[in-house]
């Protein structure tokens, strides 16, 4: 059985000898994840521009933005492209921290520096970076619940 580690750095060498030992298969690709106890994921695998693999930590996350296939981390140390799709992603972010507010974008609460309301139910929210980003209707319930609006 393959698994993929996403657990943090300090323990992460510990986890994987003691699982290869129990004679399971640790592989970037494998079927099912293995997460710290409090499921929440401390980074997420991409790539940068170049095709290195690379480990982004989720508090670095600014948004993430989906186009069909491909997926852009945007981060306070630049853009990366993720191997999951948009929903994986979703489902692995702490829900606390991270909220979809369209179909192919997730943001960090962290990071929005701007909440501006528009008159036809959206909001356009301006991130760390500078870049706006649009919370659509089908979010804008959630959206102000997840903020306390």
């Amino acid at each position: 059985m393959k698994i993929r580690l996403n657990i943090s750095e300090d323990k992460f060498d510990e986890v994987k000898d003691k699982l290869v030992k129990a004679g399971f298969e640790i592989d970037d690709n494998g079927e099912f994840v293995l997460t710290d106890a409090e499921g929440r994921n401390t980074w997420i695998e991409a790539k940068d521009t170049a095709g290195q693999k690379m480990r982004i930590a989720v508090e670095k996350i600014i948004y993430i933005e989906s186009f069909g296939h491909d997926v852009e981390v945007h981060t306070t140390e630049g853009l990366f492209y993720a191997k999951d799709r948009l929903y994986q992603l979703d489902g692995m972010l702490d829900k606390d921290q991270f909220f979809r507010v369209s179909n192919s974008v997730i943001i960090s609460r962290k990071h929005v520096t701007r909440i501006r309301p528009t008159l036809s139910m959206k909001f356009v929210l301006t991130m760390e970076d500078g870049t706006q980003v649009d919370v659509t209707r089908s979010y804008y319930y959630s959206f102000k619940k997840f903020f306390g609006i």
